[in-house]
């Protein structure tokens, strides 16, 4: 239970505090620290929530009758954060493009507007999506007894490498170019949103919310190719695989459900979700070529009336 709990801790506070570092970064970066409290005060609420949540869990439920709405919970959150993390990927892709001249003047405008509901949205969602997600598992792996959980050894020794990753991450980032910074974390953002949308999907077909154009002859979603082999995306995947096939997969499972949790690694997607996943990305490629277009547009319209 302890190496389950760390595990779980580990990956769900590391995305976490990857993402909100992210946004902190970057008001660093801009010279907009003073938005930072807004972006805390989003940890805040997140963390009140995910704690009352496995108060109620540890206080009023008794075994899993009462776990079946997480999934419901889950897919509203997963959406949510993939449309916010889509906007700030588009908010940062547009500053990148406006590096020079008034750029500051631009982005202080934009933060004014809402900007303290922003921040505290997108940290929010970020941090209590990982919270939930964290009590379910808790739940899940003590039967009910999140205490439990709470108080061993490995949930508070994956904290502390979370802590410590994402530190040494953020350290390494002050040395990258705010216009290469933009970029990357973009990129980070947007494997992350895409992971979040296809989990969401999936979530949804298992529930029977969301059917398939591809079925199996018995009436099953279908799978498009099935990697479990190459890595499988959790534990049972793998046990089950050296059960039917005698052989162990090149990467074990324990990679394979840190990768699903954290980029939506699955192995054996549906039609769906994998044309949903790369249209994804094609969708946000299309929205940023546009923007870049009207960005090029309204520059050329500027010099135009300054000749």
């Amino acid at each position: 239970m302890d190496l389950q709990a760390f595990l779980i801790t580990f990956r769900e506070a590391l995305e976490a505090i990857l993402i909100v570092g992210v946004i902190l970064t970057y008001l660093s970066r801009i010279e907009m620290t003073r938005w930072n409290k807004w972006v805390w005060v989003g940890v805040f609420l997140a963390l009140l929530v995910s704690y009352g949540l496995a108060l109620v869990f540890q206080i009023m439920l008794t075994g899993f009758a009462a776990m079946g709405s997480q999934n419901y919970l889950k897919i509203g959150i997963m959406l949510v954060s993939s449309g916010l993390l889509t906007h700030m990927i588009l908010f940062m892709s547009k500053q990148s493009g406006e590096l020079q001249g008034k750029v500051q003047k631009q982005i202080a405008h934009i933060l004014t507007v809402g900007g303290a509901i922003n921040m505290i949205v997108h940290s929010f969602l970020v941090v209590v999506r990982e919270g939930v997600e964290t009590v379910f598992f808790f739940a899940a792996i003590t039967g009910g007894d999140i205490q439990k959980a709470l108080q061993s050894w490995g949930a508070l020794g994956g904290l502390i490498l979370a802590l410590i990753v994402g530190l040494l991450f953020f350290k390494g980032t002050k040395k990258i170019k705010l216009r290469t910074f933009f970029r990357v974390t973009s990129v980070f953002l947007m494997l992350i949103s895409a992971g979040l949308f296809v989990q969401a999907v999936g979530i949804m077909q298992d529930l029977g919310i969301m059917g398939s154009l591809y079925r199996t002859a018995g009436g099953e979603i279908g799978e498009i190719y099935n990697i479990t082999g190459f890595m499988p995306e959790h534990p049972i995947d793998e046990t089950q695989y050296i059960r039917d096939t005698g052989r162990e997969p090149l990467i074990n499972g324990q990679v394979g459900i840190f990768m699903k949790a954290f980029l939506g690694y699955t192995q054996n997607p549906s039609l769906e979700e994998f044309v949903l996943y790369w249209g994804y990305y094609f969708f946000v490629f299309v929205l940023l070529a546009v923007q870049r277009k009207r960005q090029e547009n309204n520059a050329a319209s500027v010099e135009g009336r300054s000749a």
